[in-house]
């Protein structure tokens, strides 16, 4: 093999294992190996100079520093996003849409808003030929000489069924790693550090020298388009796997729901994941997934009619990490949590953070005594967003998290695939303290004047000890508890007793199994309607009805069909708790089909 063709192999094999690792999160190389070939090819191409082109992968930082940023039209405007903060709006929004797209059933993507600086970058011919900043949203600064030092962004697209042009939409970043990297090499130089990762993404994808630029790692994710000759896509979807087929990096984490309502129940369950996230998001950005619908939408003057962010109020500070304890969930979950030193956070002191499981402290290398930035997103709990490293005066003694349960001295295990440490020990007092709280929750079997004291009071006295103990407590017994009277005895009892009736669906809410929240528990009840047809159901029966996976399919099989959950079914109906569905009111047949105005 000649040089020539040497070099073409070398430089197509680093484009996929470029894809592999940014793109598709799956290297199928190590490092190692990976700089191997990168040497080999720069060997090369010193040796025949001739042979060296400018969108070879070595020539990712050969650009020298550019006088000054030029001004470049963009060849269709960048306009801005509508948004909104509120929920409500989110649905008014929807509504709008419906009536401009009648009787057409209409798709909703969900994306993450990366907090960086939007960009775009024109393939002609498959070759990266320029990168722009939004600017004005007609006008961007020409970033191309710092747009080819990110690894993320190939110079050239894979494959050979690309547009003869496409502009590309997205957004420039910096990882949270990134950023502490960097301001440990700023203290170092005595320089003061950088602030966030936005501001420093800003200021780096300006700067004109391409050099200072590549030292920062920037990142990109793709997300949209502009002008575009020959996309193969007709919907959002389809359009970001295209882009993945190319090489480009498009945007994780996107779901395609039905309707706009399984969408906005699809950002709670992504707000509530943002601390396994390194990068930043300022929300979520709802689009019509269909092209043709987002053609009939249009635009205003501003934006786009077939897209909205969600966004959410972010609040950030800075504190000490005095202590780290570990909590006992219900289903033997470990937790640990981090007790801070106070500070005011979204207008509330906060002192105490989750920090979720082992695995986030190890990938954050979080420690006691660090300083750390706590993030407030919504209406999450605070979470540690990253450590200050360059704070850490000391050598602090990385977190060992526990081998046995802290409450039943149980040996602990970790769930297979997961990233849960549990105690497997469902007799566990701190478990069952927590089952039964939940159990009385308002959006479980609703029981008034069951609080966490009592829960305390009645687990440890061993009056309770497991659900059907609730349904058998004595007023006599309860009464010598620690402020229970009479009055608030009776009425403790008389809640339990009226609990009885919840039905089905709140029955499995509260049961605390695995996988199954308030709305699962409604589908499963309405689905089966009694407690004796789930449990005849197999795990296949369970995972075909909409909204139920494989995975919740067997975590409610296994519940129903181990002894464990066996005995509390059994135990639950021998002290009378109505395993029933609620019966669905229907509309009276002499006012079906019939509209009112009002």
């Amino acid at each position: 093999m000649d040089a020539e063709q040497r070099i073409a192999e070398l430089r197509q094999q680093i484009r996929q294992h470029d894809q592999a690792y940014y793109v598709l999160a799956r290297p199928t190389i190590t490092d190692l190996e990976y700089d191997r070939l990168m040497d080999e090819l720069k060997s090369l191409e010193a040796k025949h100079p001739e042979l060296l082109t400018s969108d070879s992968p070595s020539q990712r930082i050969g650009d020298q520093p550019v006088a000054h940023l030029d001004q470049v039209a963009h060849l269709v405007p960048m306009l801005s996003i509508d948004n909104t903060y509120s929920v409500d709006e989110l649905k008014k929004y929807g509504q709008r849409i419906s009536k401009l797209l009648p009787d057409e059933p209409i798709e909703w993507v969900v994306e993450l808003k990366v907090d960086g600086v939007a960009v775009s970058l024109i393939y002609e011919n498959g070759q990266l030929i320029r990168g722009l900043t939004r600017g004005n949203g007609q006008v961007g600064d020409d970033i191309t000489h710092n747009v080819r030092t990110i690894a993320d962004i190939p110079l050239v697209l894979l494959g050979n069924q690309h547009p003869s042009l496409m502009e590309v939409r997205g957004e420039i970043y910096m990882t949270n790693d990134e950023l502490v990297r960097l301001n440990q090499i700023r203290q170092e130089k005595d320089e003061p550090p950088y602030a966030n990762t936005r501001n420093v993404t800003a200021g780096s994808i300006r700067v004109l020298d391409p050099r200072e630029c590549a030292q920062r790692r920037l990142r990109m994710f793709c997300h949209g388009v502009g002008q575009v000759d020959g996309i193969q896509s007709d919907n959002h979807i389809d359009f970001l796997n295209e882009l993945r087929s190319y090489g480009l990096p498009a945007t994780p984490h996107v779901q395609c729901l039905p309707n706009l309502d399984s969408a906005i129940e699809y950002c709670d369950q992504v707000i509530e994941q943002l601390h396994t996230l390194d990068f930043e998001v300022d929300g979520l950005v709802l689009k019509v997934n269909r092209f043709d619908q987002r053609q009939k939408l249009g635009s205003t003057a501003k934006s786009p009619r077939w897209l909205i962010a969600y966004k959410f109020e972010k609040y950030e500070a800075i504190t000490r990490l005095n202590e780290i304890r570990v909590q006992v969930g219900k289903t033997g979950a470990i937790t640990p949590v981090a007790e801070l030193e106070p500070i005011e956070l979204a207008g509330t002191t906060v002192s105490r953070a989750s920090l979720h499981n082992a695995e986030e402290i190890e990938r954050k290398d979080i420690r006691v005594g660090d300083v750390v930035v706590v993030e407030k997103a919504g209406k999450i709990i605070p979470h540690i967003v990253r450590v200050e490293k360059h704070e850490r005066k000391t050598d602090l003694p990385p977190f060992s998290f526990p081998v046995r349960c802290p409450e039943c001295d149980t040996t602990l295990v970790k769930d297979e695939g997961g990233v849960y440490i549990r105690c497997p020990n469902v007799t566990c007092p701190a478990q069952l303290k927590e089952r039964i709280r939940f159990f009385a929750s308002r959006n479980a079997m609703d029981i008034e004047g069951l609080g966490d004291k009592l829960v305390d009071q009645l687990v440890t006295s061993n009056l309770v000890r497991d659900y059907a103990d609730l349904y058998r407590l004595q007023a006599d017994a309860v009464m010598q508890l620690e402020r229970m009277g009479r009055r608030s005895t009776d009425g403790l009892l008389a809640g339990i007793e009226a609990s009885k009736n919840r039905g089905l669906g709140r029955l499995l809410a509260a049961l605390s199994i695995r996988h199954v929240g308030v709305k699962v528990a409604s589908v499963l009840a309405d689905h089966f309607e009694s407690m004796e047809n789930l449990m005849a159901a197999s795990t296949e029966d369970i995972s075909q009805i909409n909204e139920i996976g494989d995975v919740i399919a067997q975590s409610v099989h296994s519940f129903l069909h181990e002894s464990h959950g066996q005995n509390v079914i059994a135990q639950l109906q021998d002290v009378g708790v109505r395993m029933e569905a609620e019966k669905k009111q229907t509309v009276s047949s002499s006012l079906a089909g019939k509209t009112f105005g009002w």
